[in-house]
This record gives C-alpha cells, sequence and structure tokens, in this order.
C-alpha cells in the first residue's frame, strides 16, 4: 500500500479515538438531521390515499417539532421541507457536513399486490456489504439504481480491499450506536403503540452507509395496507410514531450521555 493510501486510515483512526473519548467525557447529542424519505419526482411506494413521500415528509416535520420542543438543546436539520427530490448521496451529506450526532430518515413499507395483509413496522441500520448484495439488499434501494451514476457518487469501490477495510472500521464505529437507537424505536412502537413488531434489521442500504454517524431508517408502516394507510395518514397515527421516535431518542440519549 503507497503511504498516500495509509492517510484515510489515519484520519478515521483518529476520527475513532475523538468520538470514543467523547462517549467518555461528557458527550452530548447536539444535531439530528431528520430525512422524509423519496421527494419530488422520486414519490416511493404508492397506496390507495396517499404515496410515501408525502406521509414521510409530514411525519419527518412533525418529528423535528417535536425533538426542538421536548429537547431544545438539540438543533434539527431537515434534508427537505417541502416536495423536492433530494439527491441519495446528497441527505448523507447534509448530515456529515453539519457534524450530526444521529440521522434519522422517514419511510413507509409497501407489498405487492395480494399481500395487502402485511402489515408492521421495521427499523434498518446499514449493512456494509459488497454492490450486487446492496442492489438486491432491499426496495429503498431501487430508485437510487435507477439513476446512471449512483456508483459514481458512491465515492467508494466496495470491490477494493482498502475500501472494505474502512468500511468495516465506520460499521465497527457506528453499528451498535445504530442498532441501539432502532432497538429503542421498535421498542415504542410496538410495546407503547401497539404495533406489529418486523423487527430491527441490517441491510446494504446505500444512504445509511455514507452517513458518518449512528443512523437509521424506520419503515412506519404498511402504505399497501389499507388500515394502516389510514393509520399513517391520521393524526393520531402520526402523533403516536413522532412520539414513539422522540422518546426513543431520549432514551438512547440517556444511555449514551451516561
Amino acid at each position: 500500500m503507497q503511504l498516500k493510501h495509509y492517510f484515510p486510515y489515519l484520519t478515521f483512526l483518529v476520527t475513532l479515538f475523538v468520538f470514543s473519548n467523547a462517549f467518555a467525557q461528557g458527550y452530548k447529542i447536539k444535531t439530528i438531521v431528520v430525512d422524509a424519505g423519496h421527494g419530488g419526482v422520486k414519490p416511493g411506494a404508492k397506496g390507495a390515499i396517499s404515496w410515501e413521500k408525502d406521509v414521510a415528509l409530514k411525519v419527518a416535520l412533525k418529528l423535528g417539532a417535536k425533538i426542538q420542543e421536548e429537547l431544545p438543546t438539540i438543533k434539527v436539520i431537515q434534508t427537505r421541507k417541502t416536495d423536492v427530490d433530494v439527491d441519495w448521496y446528497r441527505r448523507a451529506e447534509i448530515a456529515n457536513d453539519a457534524k450530526a450526532d444521529l440521522f434519522i430518515s422517514i419511510h413507509c413499507n409497501s407489498m405487492p399486490p395480494g399481500n395487502s395483509h402485511v402489515r408492521g413496522t421495521e427499523t434498518f441500520v446499514g449493512a456494509y456489504r459488497r454492490i450486487n448484495e446492496m442492489d438486491a439488499g432491499l426496495k429503498e434501494n431501487e430508485e437510487i439504481i435507477k439513476d446512471k451514476n449512483y456508483k459514481k457518487k458512491a465515492a467508494y469501490d466496495p470491490a477494493d480491499p482498502e475500501e472494505a477495510i474502512l468500511l468495516s472500521l465506520y460499521k465497527s464505529l457506528y453499528r451498535s450506536k445504530s442498532l441501539a437507537l432502532a432497538s429503542y424505536i421498535q421498542k415504542n412502537y410496538t410495546e407503547v403503540n401497539k404495533r406489529v413488531n418486523r423487527g430491527v434489521k441490517e441491510q446494504g442500504l446505500l444512504i445509511l452507509q455514507r452517513a458518518a454517524m449512528p443512523s437509521v431508517l424506520t419503515e412506519i408502516g404498511f402504505i399497501s395496507n389499507s388500515e394502516e394507510e389510514k393509520y399513517i395518514n391520521s393524526e393520531e397515527g402520526q402523533e403516536e410514531i413522532v412520539t414513539a421516535i422522540v422518546n426513543a431518542i431520549k432514551q438512547y440519549k440517556k444511555e449514551v450521555e451516561n
């Protein structure tokens, strides 16, 4: 390996040292980025009465407002506040540029015709896999893969052993924290809101893999299930969802700050 190739690893090790020390020396969550999935010409899944992009935006905006109301010391940044298409790689860049402590992406799940009975919530954390495994990983990547330049925008070559080492280091740094937040979210959805629990899962989600902080993508319900679609569109349902996520943030905050 040439000397210049050591630089990313040295930079990362310094970051790892600082990050680890931060948790041991009065670390505080200061910034959270809330990401409303899809948007604009990329509407996501379609239900009988709504599009995923619209539901995700309403929930994301309400989530941001509730965080600021109940955790006023935390700065909230939204990746979008209107019906616009934000490039998939830009969403993580917004969080990275802000040096965010958490990245939370809001989405709605869906199933193909004939499976409208499927319902429930699930929350994902990133898994660092080869590009072909990421492509097949989850439907949330579909719109990204349609972008002809997505491999260039990814800014890394998963087939490169050096890149694989770096990604493995990133995974070890943020994986446990991401899993902790995801678990709190699912616990609140299911134990408090009495939703169907589809669990916490690790998947090759391209957006999460670019986020240099603990990050999750939460599927708040199935837009393909008529009853659940009505729930995630209702004021009551959205309030329960937002409250569940904010309570999870509080529980996660207590854990990492102590």
